[in-house]
């Protein structure tokens, strides 16, 4: 497989860009540290470290509430760091919802819109390459609701079949199709804009978790026709703790509340409420207001390389990664065999090795990368494994650490002798 032909440039050097994340200097056994897991979080700059760490320093204070230079300096980087996080991914501020994670926003559109709109007889369609959290929020609504969830299959390349969603489509009982943009798994870059057309022509709408898009490709959320797009913060240089819901403004404000409390509210009568505006309705109680100024830094820092070149770079680094991984024997990789036609990751498996061991000895030479289910049981059973490795990339890594990798797994299999 050739690698990709570079379509925009990264305005500074990959070295450059590493010296801002503290972490990448760290060493173990004399070691500098390859870290290749950023699909399961990615490391933070020093701009974000800074960020958080200049809000608790010098302008710590509560927001929507006082009316102090503080609270005013606090809502100022707050809510500037909504602006920042909806300007990245071609929203209205107020159609952002800081949420904690994906899972939450998942979740909250489970509670919220799909509790009036799913019910007995109807169908939520997802996908096996879904991560549990596009997963059990949906089993748990069918099982509450009478509602029957139904799964698009993944061919033996990783791809859906856009044929079979016409087929379930065409059944008039999907209320709701709910898949990852980019899977956690295969790199399976789905056509969403395609998907979203079909199902909106069918009468369902559509949720996409797009907690590996953001991160690593350019993404306008209106673009992709979803109906909600849910993503989290610490996947995209962020802080841990922090995510986001956006969804169409109608439909927010047609949305019951998801939490009641402080903050969400117009007024609070005695036997009855009413609901401030979106996004607040759906932000009770104080924020987590030190990751949302660290989420707007992380969008800032993202903004300013371009998601083109960070694209560009990720699909580098992983048809390189492809290439050498696949060359070695022994060795399956699943997913899409074209970087173009896949996220920033590489998810495979060492006949004879299992992954928890070859995770423990790539770990012994410093090399960082995952191994076990991925939050996504039900895809494993359909690649019939337990479990499978991976290596995953951001806009930090080269390949040199690839070839780190290559050496890595090379020691494993001589040491299995396979």
């Amino acid at each position: 497989m050739a690698v990709a032909a570079r379509t925009a440039e990264l305005p500074r050097s990959v070295e450059e860009i590493r010296a801002d994340f503290p972490i990448l200097s760290r060493e173990f056994g004399g070691r500098r540290v390859a870290y290749l897991d950023s699909a399961a979080t990615a490391q933070k700059p020093e701009a974000v470290i800074e960020a958080i760490s200049s809000y608790y320093r010098r302008s710590n204070a509560n927001v929507h509430r006082s009316m102090h230079e503080l609270a005013a300096e606090a809502e100022h980087l707050y809510e500037g760091g909504r602006a920042k996080v909806a300007s990245l991914v071609g929203a209205p501020p107020r159609e952002i919802v800081f949420v904690r994670n994906a899972t939450e926003a998942i979740n909250l559109v489970r509670y919220t819109w799909a509790r009036e709109h799913v019910g007995a007889g109807d169908v939520v369609l997802i996908s096996e390459m879904e991560h549990h959290s596009n997963v059990v929020p949906w089993q748990l609504l069918c099982q509450e609701q009478g509602a029957e969830l139904q799964y698009l299959r993944v061919d033996d390349q990783g791809r859906l079949d856009l044929a079979e969603l016409d087929e379930r489509l065409a059944g008039g009982r999907v209320r709701l199709v709910a898949v990852a943009h980019v899977s956690n798994v295969l790199g399976t870059i789905n056509p969403v804009g395609e998907i979203s057309e079909r199902a909106h022509a069918a009468g369902a709408m559509v949720l996409l978790d797009g907690s590996q898009a953001v991160p690593q490709m350019p993404v306008d959320v209106k673009v992709t026709g979803a109906d909600f797009y849910a993503f989290t913060g610490h996947k995209m240089i962020g802080p841990t703790g922090i995510g986001v819901l956006w969804a169409r403004r109608e439909l927010l404000e047609e949305m019951p509340p998801f939490l009641g409390g402080g903050s969400m509210i117009k007024a609070v009568e005695d036997d009855h409420s009413t609901w401030a505006t979106v996004p607040a309705k759906f932000e009770a109680g104080t924020p987590a207001i030190a990751e949302g100024v660290g989420l707007g830094a992380a969008a800032d820092y993202l903004a300013a390389l371009g998601m083109d070149a960070v694209r560009a770079h990720e699909v580098e680094v992983t048809a390189y990664a492809l290439d050498r991984i696949s060359a070695l024997d022994g060795v399956t990789v699943h997913g899409p065999p074209d970087a173009a036609e896949r996220g920033s990751l590489v998810s495979f498996a060492v006949e004879g090795i299992h992954p928890h061991d070859l995770a423990e000895l790539c770990n012994r030479e410093a090399v960082c990368i995952r191994a076990g289910h991925h939050c996504a049981q039900p895809l494993m059973r359909r690649l019939g494994v337990p479990a499978t490795a991976r290596a995953s990339f951001s806009v930090y890594n080269t390949t040199a650490e690839v070839d780190r990798l290559i050496g890595a797994l090379e020691n494993a299999k001589r040491i299995f002798g396979v």
